[in-house]
């Protein structure tokens, strides 16, 4: 599939800001905007603090700017882009800059709270904004989703799952539905017992079987804490209760979501899992675009299965849902430690089923001292954030050091 066509249906340039460029979602947009160089203008490239991986970026996709958030590594970057006419600027201040930019369409893939401010300050009228980031809705949501039915913005969400459902979602009939559902592969350990995933070892637990993502969605994966995350934000992006919403895990990885309507109808979505397929969706909607991923042979797959997740096992799951149907600041309180104790984890200083212990640890903390209260703007989810970041590391230090 290499030598895929160009995407050509359209004749207007579609102008791409890029938060978070070098991250596994940006490699795989650079991918798709390099295959169509005629359809694409990039307006400005920004990620954290990569100047060598930045600035082979820019100079690839022809780039208008290309922002670090990390002061320090700004005379890196420059040297590198020097005499390209390519602008090179660095800090929070030039970050917001580059989404005030004339654009039409900002992906907000910056991984972590960091990628709150910025992708909150991308929403304007009439702009569309292509959502990676899952702190926007885990963390935000309410806040987020205001901002963009107050400027009349259009989101499209990126994440696979969230994508599929957007794909078979009729919203002109949302009162039609019954249920979204989202699907998990299950992670390394869908088998295992929770003894057994109580000794398991960080190599055991970065070997996804189907998807190649970064060490703490990995991670959070095999706990199915990520399918927690989507869930609650799956409760933002559409318009159903909680209820509505369910899991089912499948070791496959085909079918990416489902929405079940009244009249019994399940409507799926399946693809192979390769994040450029829904990134493609969101740059060309409502159009197509021709996408170099493996085409799905159903004979050769031959079955697909599906089971209920277990609770017991994965309580980490569990807890995000929980955390959803509370609401207020506890979905940021779960997402700041699940962090914090997947660090601890990687770095050998806690067991993987400490993650869940530590994140309903602090989640007592903090609603005993009511602090769990409503957040009202994004600098009391960043507060609340600190907050439990601090909580998450006294507590994996006195119980596992």
């Amino acid at each position: 599939m290499a030598g895929a066509p160009a995407y050509n249906d359209s004749k207007d340039v579609v102008r791409i800001t890029v938060l978070g460029a070098t991250g596994s979602i940006g490699q795989s947009l650079a991918d798709l905007i390099e295959r169509n160089p005629d359809r694409f203008e990039v307006v400005a490239l920004v990620a954290n603090s990569n100047a060598d991986l930045l600035a082979e970026m820019a100079r690839k996709l022809r780039a208008g700017a290309a922002i670090l958030a990390e002061e320090s590594r700004l005379g890196e970057l420059t040297e590198r882009l020097q005499g390209t006419g390519i602008e090179v600027s660095a800090g929070e201040a030039a970050v917001l800059e580059a989404v005030d930019r004339e654009t039409d369409l900002v992906v907000g893939a910056i991984v972590g709270s960091a990628g709150l401010k910025p992708t909150m300050a991308a929403i304007r009228p009439g702009r569309r904004i292509a959502l990676a980031n899952k702190e926007c809705l885990v963390c935000a949501g309410d806040l987020f989703m205001a901002r963009v039915r107050e400027t009349g913005a259009e989101l499209l969400p990126v994440d696979s799952e969230h994508n599929a459902i957007f794909q078979v979602f009729e919203a002109e009939r949302a009162d039609q539905v019954e249920k979204v559902i989202l699907t998990a592969s299950g992670g390394p350990f869908r088998t295992f017992s929770k003894a057994d995933m109580a000794g398991v070892t960080p190599e055991q637990a970065l070997k996804h079987p189907n998807w190649d993502m970064g060490a703490r969605i990995t991670i959070d994966s095999a706990s199915m804490m990520n399918k927690g995350f989507e869930v609650i934000e799956a409760s933002h992006l559409f318009p159903v209760s909680h209820d509505q919403l369910g899991v089912l895990v499948h070791p496959q990885s085909v079918v990416h979501g489902l929405v079940q309507y009244r009249d019994g109808s399940l409507l799926a979505q399946l693809g192979s899992p390769d994040m450029r397929t829904p990134i493609a969706h969101c740059l060309a909607y409502p159009e197509r675009m021709p996408v170099p991923v493996r085409r799905l042979d159903l004979a050769e797959i031959s079955q697909l299965t599906f089971e209920a997740p277990d609770l017991d096992r994965f309580p980490a799951l569990r807890i995000a849902l929980d955390a959803m149907k509370t609401g207020s600041g506890a979905p940021a309180v779960v997402n700041a430690v699940d962090e914090i104790a997947v660090a601890a984890f990687l770095a050998r200083q806690a067991g993987f089923m400490d993650i869940p212990a530590a994140i309903e640890a602090v989640l007592e903390q903090l609603d005993s001292e009511n602090a769990l209260a409503a957040v009202d703007s994004v600098e009391d989810v960043l507060a609340l954030d600190h907050l439990a970041r601090v909580r998450a590391a006294k507590w994996i230090n006195s119980r596992c050091s």
